[in-house]
């Protein structure tokens, strides 16, 4: 065993830890836990702990259902929400098949085999993404009304305000683990919050989100309200989006950055873009995977529905921060289409992959669009080339299911079982009578 094995072991007696959860995602972005005790983890690091792969969505099929969980201890933490004495810990794990190679079903391994790709070349890729949800009083059953906790918007500052208290303890709770949070506030809908990562490896950050997500639930529950990631619970109020900036680095050197360049943008920032723009339909089926995820994209406000670029343009798919002198090493590009709910592993994954697609094979960086999208008339987006996102998740199953990059980037076991899942969920819900349905059709007909 290593170094951090053997800190480990060593933190489980110092620290009085009792159970140790052992954490991984299945395909679908949800949270998997196994808990074992502290006396089983030493065989758990060189042996890794066998659980039924077929219990889980996405990972094997029933004929060959044994897989093993391999700890990672460089993800070792405390849950603070389960007290300090006895306490409790987790790893993420990595998950292998019985002879031990990476089960090409983990979406971990998806990004770790991705970023090794962008490796090879000298690159590491970071990710710093802004995460928006939704307090709401109680837990919303289902069909019935959503009361937010608030009435505020953005940026509001209101005393006793059940969403700040929310953010500090969050924030305390998150920092408590050693995950960094840049910035927090209320955002434009009622009830809705935002809590900032600070940038890190796209690995470090998707692991982040997960407990990120698990926190934020927690915290809610002790203080007897609800959140919720969905994109877009509301008709009349903004979505739940994820912007994420990000950016290559070759050692401690942004490749993005490129003095006297315009927008200070490197060759490499412009083929990275073009990537993303141009792979940009082909991977919504990931980075917004649910029906509701296109909601957003279509409501206007801060959510994009044309790829496009722009400099400082919020309406822009991609966004260019303004340049900030003398800090050449934050220069990055905002992806502002994925939504909260995503698999951050596989919508980093396939993100990171447009992106090197587009260096690789040097793309042309499209004409920036300088208006604002949302205001201009469908023959002015013509004109200028600009082409919407899929209008929802059909659309966007068909685009993934043309898609080369998309097959490569997933391996074909996440590819096909992701496509099957999404069709299933299409099928569900375009049998479903809405409300709106009922509301505006009952009366009449």
């Amino acid at each position: 065993m290593g170094k951090q094995e053997d800190f480990v072991l060593r933190a489980l007696e110092e620290r009085d830890v009792r159970f140790v959860r052992l954490w991984f995602t299945d395909v679908l972005g949800f949270l998997k836990s196994v808990s074992i005790a502290p006396a089983e983890l030493e065989g758990a690091f060189e042996e890794g702990i066998g659980f039924d792969g077929s219990a889980i969505e996405g990972f094997t099929r029933v004929t060959e259902a044994d897989m093993l969980a391999h700890p990672d201890p460089a993800t070792f933490q405390l849950l603070p929400w389960r007290g300090e004495s006895p306490s409790t810990a987790r790893m993420f794990c990595d998950i292998a098949m019985p002879d031990g190679s990476p089960s090409y079903a983990d979406p971990r391994h998806v990004l770790k085999r991705t970023l090794q790709r962008a490796g090879e070349k000298g690159f590491t890729f970071y990710t710093h993404p802004e995460i928006e949800f939704y307090l709401f009083k109680g837990k919303p059953e289902g069909g019935g009304d959503l009361e937010p906790v608030d009435r505020s918007g953005y940026f509001d500052h209101t005393a006793q305000s059940r969403g700040s208290d929310f953010r500090r303890e969050t924030i305390n709770m998150l920092e408590s683990m050693g995950i960094s949070v840049e910035f927090s506030h209320h955002e434009a809908g009622p009830g809705q919050q935002e809590i900032d990562l600070r940038y890190a490896d796209a690995l470090s950050t998707a692991d982040n989100i997960m407990t990120f997500r698990t926190v934020v639930r927690e915290v809610a529950l002790s203080q007897g309200i609800w959140a919720s990631f969905m994109p877009k619970p509301f008709t009349e109020h903004p979505g739940s989006g994820m912007h994420t900036h990000v950016s290559l680095f070759e050692g401690d050197t942004n490749s993005f950055f490129e003095a006297g360049a315009e927008y200070q943008l490197s060759k490499t920032a412009r083929h990275f873009i073009a990537g993303i723009l141009r792979h940009a339909g082909e991977i919504t089926c990931v980075t917004n995977q649910w029906v509701n995820s296109y909601k957003r994209l279509i409501g206007g406000g801060e959510a994009p529905s044309y790829i496009c670029w722009g400099h400082n343009n919020r309406s822009a798919m991609v966004r260019v921060p303004m340049y900030k002198p003398n800090k050449g090493q934050s220069a990055r590009i905002e992806l502002r289409s994925i939504d909260a709910a995503s698999n951050p592993y596989l919508a980093f994954a396939t993100v990171l992959a447009a992106g090197m697609k587009g260096l690789e094979e040097e793309y042309e960086l499209p004409r920036e669009a300088e208006d604002d999208v949302w205001s201009l008339t469908d023959r002015e987006r013509q004109a200028l080339g600009l082409q919407q996102l899929p209008k929802n998740l059909h659309d966007a199953i068909k685009l993934a299911e043309e898609s080369e990059l998309l097959a490569e980037t997933l391996g074909e076991h996440v590819y096909e079982f992701f496509l099957r899942n999404k069709r299933k969920e299409w099928e569900e819900y375009r049998g479903q009578v809405s409300a709106h349905e009922r509301d505006t059709m009952l009366p009449v007909l």
